[in-house]
C-alpha cells in the first residue's frame, strides 16, 4: 500500500526514548523522513539503530515520544501486523525466504500473506497480482530465475528476492537492515542501483555499516550515537564532521 502524504513527512519521530534495564537505547531521538526519500542510518554498534527500527515496526514500545507514519497512523498504538498492513515493510539482515519454493512462489506467498489469509499456492492469481509479481521480478533482476528454487540463489539474489517479497505488498516505507552485508562488489553495486530505482515511489530507510555503499546511494545520512542523532546531512558533510570521525569513521 503506497501512502499518499503530500502534506507532511512519511515518517516522524519526536522525543523517542527507549530504556532497557536502565540503559537508554534511544534518548529523546527525533527523526523526519520525507515521502520518496532514501535515508541512510549509520553509527557505531550500540548507537540505537536496531532499536529505532524496532520502534517503527512495533516490536519495541517507546517509554515516551511520538512515532507517526503519515498523518493518520500513530505507530505506538498499533500492533506489528497493523503496521505492516498500513504500509511499512522491513527486511532483516538475514534473508527470510521460503527456500524450498521457487522465486515466483516466494513472491506469490508474500503477496497473499499481505491479504492476511493463510498462505496458499492453490488460489488462482488475478491479472493484477500477476502483473505485480512480474514488476517485482523485473525490479530485482530475477525474471530469468522465476522458476528457480530460492535455495539455489546466490547470497545477493536471496537478498533481492526478500526485497521483492516486500515490494509485492506495495509498502509506502521500506526499512532495510544491512542490505549489502556479505555481498560481492558486483552484488553491492546492483543493490545500490535497485534501491535508487525504488526511491520516489517508496520511502526507504537503510541501516548500513558499509560507508562506501552509503556514499553511493544516500543524499541524506543520519548518524546515531548513544541513542541520539549526532549529525545529519549529505555524506560529504558527514564525512568531515569531527564528532562523526571521533565516534565512528576514525581518522
Amino acid at each position: 500500500m503506497n501512502l499518499d502524504t503530500p502534506a507532511g513527512p512519511v515518517l516522524y519521530l519526536s522525543g523517542v526514548t527507549v530504556t532497557f534495564d536502565g540503559f537508554r537505547a534511544l534518548d529523546s531521538l527525533s527523526l523526519l523522513v520525507e515521502p520518496g526519500e532514501l535515508r541512510c542510518i549509520i553509527g557505531p554498534n550500540g548507537a540505537g539503530k536496531t532499536t529505532l527500527m524496532d520502534v517503527i515496526t512495533g516490536r519495541t514500545r517507546p517509554d515516551v515520544g511520538d512515532v507517526q507514519y503519515g498523518e493518520a497512523n500513530d505507530l505506538t498504538r498499533m500492533s506489528e501486523a497493523e503496521i505492516v498492513h498500513a504500509g511499512i515493510g522491513r527486511k532483516f539482515q538475514k534473508p527470510t525466504i521460503f527456500r524450498a519454493h521457487t522465486v515466483f512462489e516466494n513472491l506469490e506467498l508474500a503477496l497473499k500473506m499481505d491479504k492476511r489469509v493463510v498462505p496458499t499456492l492453490r488460489a488462482r492469481l488475478t491479472p493484477e497480482q500477476e502483473a505485480r509479481i512480474d514488476e517485482a521480478l523485473g525490479l530485482i533482476g530475477l525474471r530469468g530465475k522465476a522458476r528457480t528454487l530460492a535455495d539455489l540463489l546466490s547470497h545477493g539474489e536471496k537478498q533481492w528476492l526478500e526485497i521483492g517479497m516486500l515490494l509485492v505488498q506495495e509498502p509506502g516505507l521500506l526499512l532495510l537492515d544491512e542490505p549489502v552485508a556479505g555481498m560481492s562488489d558486483e552484488e553491492t553495486a546492483r543493490t545500490g542501483e535497485l534501491l535508487r530505482s525504488l526511491t520516489g515511489k517508496h520511502s526507504l530507510v537503510v541501516v548500513e555499516h558499509d560507508v562506501h555503499f552509503v556514499d553511493s546511494i544516500a543524499r541524506k545520512v543520519t548518524v546515531l550515537h548513544e541513542g541520539r542523532v549526532l549529525a545529519e546531512g549529505p555524506m560529504d558533510v558527514i564525512r568531515e564532521d569531527p564528532r562523526v570521525i571521533d565516534v565512528y569513521l576514525g581518522r
